[in-house]
């Protein structure tokens, strides 16, 4: 029969066989894309903004809208002019003083007008009928010269001009665009139907309009009276073409599209610096923590990045934190799987050697201590493993519960008058030990109050099994740096000075002399150590050493932060 007494410390931690392994999790391969979506939105993203400010650069609509106004009223300004001159110089007077216009004059007139303007101008006479025309111009011994002012043709010198010139078009570059007559060419029948400015001009108005060719192009027509005192001889007719206009529109265009090459090209750039910096150290420590959840080792680390000062450094700190946490916790679960297998293999032992013995014994004596050994055994086995569940339950307790303000005061008042009235009713007690309480009012904490209660109940109980008959345990509380602060004083023993951290560990047992073996299971102090812990606070034991008073004993001290 085996049987241990005395006292007990915790094994150190046993490998698991290859049996009692867990299963190994099924691997996923993951595809590893070549080109980081990240990097695709970041492109995305700011090449977006880009291209819509350059597709509103590119309309040019009020721009456009200001240089056809201009160019037409110079075009009105300059029919207004060769109004003019023909009226002094193309036409004729009689001795009546009427005048009239005269063919070779006007024409001659235009001509001078034609080579300084290179206008196509033509002239008609009060009742609108075709009288000149800048394209047909009488030549030497009256001959007619065919003098066509055709509009120069729309070339582009590169293919980004004529990708420039087509995104124009589609654009709809001038508000107006859709608006604006066809202009179908020359209709010397009937002029005044053709172009209304026309008939304006014979009623001694200056009109302007702007047209649309059959290639879709700017055209401008201007006509002015050709008045002589006041009266209306004829009119000219001004015809130029929107060229001037629309090179100036492609060649601004153009250089937004250079201005949008060079943005571009440093958007991209900076995108890729972006996605890199951004991009690849989440990649990293992606493929870091797929390591580490695959693999089977410890050596994997993930990379450090809390020397950048921004959100990847602190997302590489917490998971660099949250592993270390992880494997912590894996040490504390086959830590507690040893210590389990360990503490319960002891009763069990003990168990087995007695049943053994039980039946080869004649003795009934003998047979009665053997059935008392095993009756205190199982009873050993069911506070064990009462014990271990609920020391199993108390994190995932600890992490799903909400914590509340807690009053101090009134928690370790209620304690300390029920261990009063149990010290007071116990029978055959006739020297109580004297429990002293000293709280300050309005000492409120943060955390669950059962268990807290736990934490304190398990720390008084501890300290009246441990104090002599007559003694006094000491609660106090006070505030300390923005804690509070309870202490628990006996005037036991103390604590051996070697296991003055010991005494916190699982199944640790350290009890009074006298008290029956395996009344307790070692798990109070670990549990309450865990509860403080998890609430943000501190738990820690002191010697109570005062030679000079004559004093000796333990302290607990627990520190938790204030409400």
């Amino acid at each position: 029969m085996v049987l241990t007494a005395g006292r007990r410390e915790p094994r150190t931690p046993a490998k698991l066989s290859a049996e009692e392994r867990p299963p190994q999790v099924m691997r996923v391969t993951r595809r590893v894309m070549r080109i980081s979506p990240l990097t695709l939105r970041i492109l995305a993203v700011n090449m977006l903004a880009l291209a819509i400010l350059v597709v509103g650069l590119l309309y040019l609509g009020q721009y456009q809208d200001n240089l056809i106004q201009s160019h037409l009223e110079a075009l009105k300004g300059d029919a207004r002019v060769f109004a003019g001159m023909v009226a002094e110089g193309g036409t004729v007077g009689d001795l009546n003083g009427q005048f009239a216009l005269s063919p070779r004059p006007a024409r001659s007139v235009i001509r001078r007008w034609v080579d300084a303007t290179q206008v196509r101008t033509r002239l008609y006479d009060p009742q609108g009928a075709f009288f000149a025309d800048s394209q047909t111009l009488d030549g030497p011994n009256g001959t007619n010269i065919d003098w066509r002012l055709l509009p120069p043709p729309h070339s582009f010198n590169t293919r980004v001009e004529a990708v420039i010139d087509m995104l124009s078009r589609q654009l709809n570059t001038w508000p107006g665009r859709s608006t604006l007559p066809i202009y179908e060419g020359d209709d010397r029948t009937s002029p005044l139907s053709a172009n209304p400015d026309l008939a304006k001009a014979l009623q001694g108005e200056v009109s302007g309009r702007v047209w649309l060719d059959g290639d879709g192009h700017l055209r401008l027509t201007a006509a002015a009276p050709v008045q002589r005192l006041k009266l209306v001889l004829g009119a000219v007719l001004l015809n130029g073409d929107g060229s001037a206009i629309e090179d100036a529109i492609r060649s601004t265009q153009l250089d937004i599209a250079k201005a949008f090459a060079g943005a571009l090209a440093i958007t991209v750039l900076l995108s890729l610096y972006l996605a890199r910096a951004i991009g690849r150290p989440i990649r990293r420590l992606a493929q870091a923590a797929e390591r580490l959840r695959m693999g089977t080792g410890r050596d994997d680390e993930i990379p450090d990045f809390t020397s950048r000062y921004d959100e990847i450094g602190e997302l590489s700190l917490a998971l660099r934190e949250m592993t270390a946490a992880l494997r912590n916790r894996m040490d504390a679960i086959e830590q507690f799987a040893a210590d389990v297998a360990h503490e319960l293999k002891n009763p069990l032992s003990s168990l087995a050697s007695a049943v053994e013995t039980v039946g080869r014994v004649k003795d009934p004596a003998q047979q009665q201590r053997l059935l008392g050994i095993i009756r205190e055994d199982v009873t050993r086995l069911d506070r064990l493993i009462s014990d271990i569940s609920n020391a199993s339950r108390l994190d995932a307790e600890l992490s799903r519960a909400e914590s509340h303000p807690v009053d101090l005061g009134s928690l370790l008042s209620t304690l300390v008058e029920i261990h009063r009235s149990i010290d007071e009713t116990r029978p055959g007690f006739t020297q109580p030990i004297d429990i002293l309480l000293d709280i300050p009012e309005g000492l409120v904490v943060r955390g669950l109050e059962s268990r807290l209660g736990q934490v304190f109940q398990n720390l008084i109980a501890n300290a009246v099994s441990f104090s002599p008959p007559g003694g006094t345990v000491r609660v106090a509380a006070s505030r300390q740096s923005g804690n509070a602060v309870v202490t628990v004083e006996d005037q036991g023993p103390g604590i051996p000075p070697a296991k003055v951290e010991a005494i916190f560990d699982r199944f640790y047992s350290e009890r009074p002399s006298g008290e029956a073996f395996g009344t307790h299971s070692g798990l109070g102090l670990s549990i309450a150590k865990q509860i403080v812990e998890t609430l943000g606070g501190r738990i820690y034991a002191q010697n109570i050493d005062d030679s000079a008073a004559g004093v000796i004993g333990a302290r607990f001290v627990v520190q938790l932060p204030l409400e």
